[in-house]
């Protein structure tokens, strides 16, 4: 005759917990250490990733025989392993795949080209996906893949406006190149025309990076407010300058916030 703890027991086993605490741990440890590029001891470690000091160091200990972490004076970073399979992983295969439905979306809401660019650091991005209008007239290539220079595009100047100025200093030089006839050459021009986009909350470019091209961009937010990436519409100067600004930054922001909401799904 079965028994209320048999039937427990049966329960468990056939509803097994598949979440290995070590690997959860573990994987939190490495995480940190991302935080913490140059190198920090296990005390400090175990404090913020929240977990008792011996536990951190016993995984830190296997980690460090597998390559996946390196230890110097006492001091931990990621290790070679982490390098290696970071060249083999496809960093944005999964969000393309996300994001895809959602460009197509407004780009055929706002019937032009959408793209959405990852911000990887200071002064660093990538244009990793497009979606297009239904027009017959449209921009005869797409961006993806191209090196955009950070003073004369949409993205750049939404990138650049999260810096402070003297950071901005440090990385353009004085005199910016020419791409177009009205882009902004000079630094401190440029510069203060940042201060403008960090009030309004959208960058523009007109006749900035080519002739006869706009295009405006939003950024994307993560839930501490940190930049994570840009969405922008591009389009011919003369069919944009026909609709209002507003008409184009309510559907970019309403978009803007739903991929901020999708690439944090799951992130707790």
């Amino acid at each position: 005759m079965s028994t209320d703890t048999d039937n427990l027991q049966d329960n468990n086993e056939s509803s097994p917990d598949f979440n290995n605490k070590s690997v959860v741990k573990a994987m939190a440890l490495l995480t940190e250490l991302g935080r913490h590029l140059d190198g920090v001891t296990v005390t400090e470690l175990a404090q913020h990733a929240g977990m008792p000091r011996p536990t951190a160091f016993r995984l830190l200990l296997s980690l460090e025989q597998t390559g996946f972490v390196e230890r110097t004076d006492n001091k931990y970073k990621l290790g070679w392993k982490i390098a290696r399979l970071g060249r083999l992983a496809d960093p944005y295969k999964g969000i393309i795949n996300k994001l895809q439905p959602i460009l197509k979306s407004i780009a055929d809401d706002l019937n032009e080209m959408i793209g959405y660019a990852v911000v990887n650091g200071d002064a660093d991005f990538d244009l990793i996906a497009e979606a297009h209008g239904s027009r017959l007239l449209t921009l005869s290539k797409g961006y993806v893949g191209t090196d955009f220079p950070i003073h004369a595009s949409a993205t750049g100047k939404m990138v650049l406006a999260e810096l402070s100025d003297e950071k901005v200093r440090q990385l353009l030089p004085a005199t910016l190149p020419g791409m177009a006839s009205r882009t902004i050459t000079d630094r401190e021009k440029l510069i203060a025309s940042l201060a403008e986009i960090r009030e309004r909350g959208y960058a523009v470019v007109d006749d900035e990076l080519e002739e006869s091209l706009f295009a405006l961009g939003v950024g994307v937010r993560d839930r501490a407010g940190r930049l994570i990436g840009v969405l922008a519409v591009t389009g011919p100067s003369q069919r944009m300058h026909a609709r209002s600004i507003e008409s184009i930054v309510g559907p970019l922001r309403t978009t803007a916030n739903l991929i901020a909401a999708l690439l944090q799904e799951g992130q707790g």
